[in-house]
């Protein structure tokens, strides 16, 4: 179980970027198909309830797009899985107590193997949340009933926080759920969170949105002051902490002739600087375990300086993840070892 101050989100565009990226293109491509011939996936009656069943075709729609007005919890199951079937219950339960605040969203791992694959999906039962087309980290096991309450309490603080209009305390008490509907605004439907960015202004940072919006110029420096400003005010804010390294490492990205990067560290593998620009072009690619191990490597084959130097960008990159990915726990975990 996460703890709120440590709760942070995760962009697909930066986290499994390739798998998700083509996911959601051919998701989108299938919705268009599908619309035209007057049969869209994921538009039955079923997906406007509490509960929806999600699967890799209306995945883009269901969860991505839905994510940007209401927080979607993704419970990660399958039919023989006996821990499943203590938990499911206990989410859906939930989830029609929250009169709307959050939507449970059902994906069957077994039907869904690719984009299992893409959301990094080892164990079962898996809970994740999506909170404005970003991954926020879960748990995984069939956890007790006040322990996934406080978890989706934390949820819904960290969708206030990015500007939905949630209120977090209807996820612990389910009296409050009703008293929750009140933050719809007055046509009935939850606070925007914008369609194609940050969104409203509403409940949101001023930090947040302006680094939103030079990123969506493509002015990263600009985001990055914006990031480092709210910092400045709350040095502990997990969504501006996740945001600036996420910035720095397109920013680095940017800057790199890759194919130049590549050839340096292929002749220089003991060179912590040219192996740390290729963990940079393989994170910002969705290629964590290759980010690491490269870095590790370094750690490995080097003392001094240059070990150290190595050591310091791989703890960088790991501030880039949830402080419990099981990536960064495994690669945390071989550095330590490295180095004591």
């Amino acid at each position: 179980m996460r703890q709120d101050g440590d709760m942070q989100p995760r962009d697909f565009s930066l986290y499994g970027a390739v798998d998700l990226g083509a996911r959601q293109a051919a998701a989108q491509r299938r919705q268009q198909a599908a619309e035209s011939s007057g049969s869209a996936p994921g538009q039955d009656g079923a997906s406007d309830g509490a509960v929806i069943d999600v699967s890799e075709e209306t995945f883009n729609v269901d969860v991505v797009e839905r994510s940007r007005t209401t927080p979607v919890i993704m419970d990660l199951w399958a039919e023989w899985c006996g821990p499943c079937k203590q938990l499911s219950p206990v989410l859906e339960k939930l989830a029609k107590e929250a009169g709307g605040q959050w939507i449970l969203a059902k994906v069957d791992v077994d039907a869904n193997p690719q984009l299992s694959a893409a959301l990094q999906v080892q164990s079962i039962p898996m809970v994740v949340a999506v909170i404005g087309g970003q991954l926020v980290d879960g748990f995984m096991g069939a956890v007790p009933e006040p322990q996934v309450r406080q978890w989706i309490g934390q949820v819904l603080a960290v969708a206030a926080k990015m500007g939905l209009q949630v209120s977090p305390s209807a996820a612990g008490d389910p009296e409050d759920a009703a008293g929750a509907s009140a933050g719809a605004d007055a046509s009935g439907e939850p606070g925007a969170y914008g369609d194609d960015s940050y969104g409203a202004d509403a409940g949101m940072p001023p930090a947040y949105l302006e680094a939103r919006q030079a990123m969506e110029r493509g002015d990263f420096d600009a985001a990055a002051r914006a990031f480092e400003a709210e910092l400045a005010n709350s040095p502990a804010d997990p969504v501006a902490k996740t945001g600036l390294a996420q910035v720095n490492l397109i920013r680095r990205v940017n800057s790199y002739d890759e194919a130049k990067v590549r050839r340096d560290a292929a002749e220089h593998p003991a060179d912590p600087d040219a192996q740390s620009k290729v963990a940079d072009i393989d994170l910002a690619s969705g290629r964590v375990d290759e980010a690491f191990d490269r870095l590790l490597g370094v750690v490995r084959r080097t003392s001094g300086e240059e070990r150290n130097k190595a050591r310091v960008h791989l703890v960088e990159l790991f501030e880039i993840l949830p402080p419990r990915d099981p990536q960064v726990a495994k690669a945390r975990a071989a550095l330590s070892a490295l180095l004591f």
